[in-house]
């Protein structure tokens, strides 16, 4: 099945050459098309039938894509960390499994901190860790736990305020703090000192260099301690253009837009491709060699917390998507929540325009400048450091190994410079829709030990 399920688009090409053979071969079009969809920026959605009809005997067929396994898939992003960190590939590897066997037990130790959490983020350098921060008066860092494959989680104290407390400043004050600025600013929660973070442009910031007193005029807003920090001048949704690669154009045909494919997604009883709500509703797809087929929007969601729409391929699709490679596919295993999220995670995203890159979370509490939520965006978007994005990436997956995080959104950037992405978590699909998946791989290592508590 997975055989005749990843074929490539040269059957597209020679079943085009007859009306009796394309009429044969409808349904594997279709499927080829969308499998290609996933292929031309290689980290979108790889669409597998489950039962093709049979092709003719005549026809030659070419050989299947090959499926990364779930050891293959995170290996190929450990190398990308090594690179990132100048650490062993061995190194770089029991990092990253032990990212995501931490989160049940940081999960856990977050909660138990719940009136007190200010954040939590992994610190990559000097040494490997966990760190959970609090309210509190501060004090020497204490560790608290040890996670999977020996990593220390240590908790540290002295934190400004909560991050509840923090949220609710936004919620309740974002329009003001937007009037006291040129430009609506970016906000979100800064885990390392739980402090109201405000990302406006660099042009916005005092011409004299004094942050403090603009800060203290924010927080007498906010009612929380401010940050003032700048990443870029440009904050947009990403353009759309990418690598399972759907086309459509504006109401008068004017224009026409590319976008990238995301995860596939199932309701239960039906599976579709996932991409980004502000690209086109009316897409086709489009395959490296030119081929068309049509897709057909189920709905879409575009405002607050969602930038999502789906559509229908007109098959049933297995949970492929390509990732750090176009010749060898991915099966999405499970999904990443929000709020298991945490500043440090280490993910991958793919688009047409930027390929294949790695980077960690800056901001898993972040609300996006301007009006790109059909008004103020809250803070429910989860910012990467960059190192590329660009227009075209617009509704890529963000991943890592087979481990689905999120669909990108927009960026921030500079001079041209890609200064971070941020993209909507995998939990906010629409309701009734999940992403599609096989079962998780199991990691091993050793399990997590308790400590003392610190009161």
């Amino acid at each position: 099945m997975i055989r005749i399920a990843t074929l490539f688009t040269s059957l597209l090409l020679h079943s085009a050459r007859s009306a009796a053979m394309v009429r044969a071969v409808r349904s594997l079009i279709a499927f080829c098309s969308l499998l290609l969809l996933a292929g031309m920026a290689q980290a979108q959605v790889a669409p597998l039938i489950v039962a093709p009809p049979a092709p003719p005997a005549s026809l030659a067929l070419p050989a299947p894509t090959p499926l990364e396994t779930p050891v293959e898939a995170l290996a190929a992003d450990a190398r990308e960390y090594a690179r990132a960190y100048g650490v062993a590939p061995a190194e770089a590897l029991r990092r990253l499994e032990a990212q995501e066997a931490s989160v049940t037990l940081i999960d856990r130790l977050a909660s138990d901190y719940g009136d007190r959490l200010a954040g939590v983020f992994i610190e990559h350098e000097p040494t490997y860790r966990i760190v959970i921060v609090v309210t509190g008066p501060p004090a020497s860092d204490m560790q608290i736990a040890l996670a999977a494959f020996g990593v220390p989680v240590i908790l540290r104290t002295g934190a400004v305020s909560t991050r509840t407390d923090v949220l609710r400043a936004i919620e309740q004050n974002q329009a003001a703090l937007r009037a006291a600025l040129p430009s609506p600013p970016g906000m979100g929660v800064d885990p390392h000192t739980g402090a109201l973070m405000i990302v406006t442009r660099q042009g916005d910031l005092p011409s004299d260099g004094d942050r403090t007193s603009m800060e203290s005029r924010l927080a007498a807003i906010a009612g929380v301690p401010v940050e003032l920090r700048s990443w870029g001048e440009l904050d947009t949704n990403l353009s759309v253009e990418g690598g399972g690669r759907v086309v459509g154009g504006d109401a008068e045909e004017r224009h026409r837009f590319v976008c990238t494919s995301g995860f596939v997604v199932t309701d239960g009883v039906r599976t579709a491709i996932s991409t980004a709500a502000h690209c086109p509703d009316n897409l086709t797809f489009v395959g490296p060699d030119g081929t068309r087929t049509a897709l057909t929007i189920v709905g879409a969601w575009g405002a607050r917390y969602q930038d999502v729409q789906i559509h229908s391929a007109g098959e049933t699709l297995q949970p492929a998507f390509y990732a750090d490679s176009e010749t060898r596919a991915r099966l999405a295993a499970t999904w990443r929540n929000r709020t298991s999220t945490r500043a440090g995670d280490f993910v991958c995203h793919r688009g047409q325009r930027t390929g294949y890159s790695c980077a960690v979370v800056r901001l898993v509490d972040y609300a996006p400048p301007g009006d790109l939520c059909a008004g103020p965006c809250p803070a429910t978007w989860v910012a990467v450091s960059g190192p590329r994005c660009k227009g075209g990436d617009s509704g890529g997956p963000v991943f890592l190994g087979s481990v689905a995080f999120g669909l990108v959104k927009g960026d921030s950037s500079e001079n041209g410079t890609c200064r971070l992405y941020y993209y909507m978590s995998a939990d906010y699909f629409p309701p009734g829709w999940t992403v599609m998946h096989v079962a998780p791989p199991t990691l091993t290592g050793a399990p997590p030990v308790a400590l003392d508590r610190a009161p």
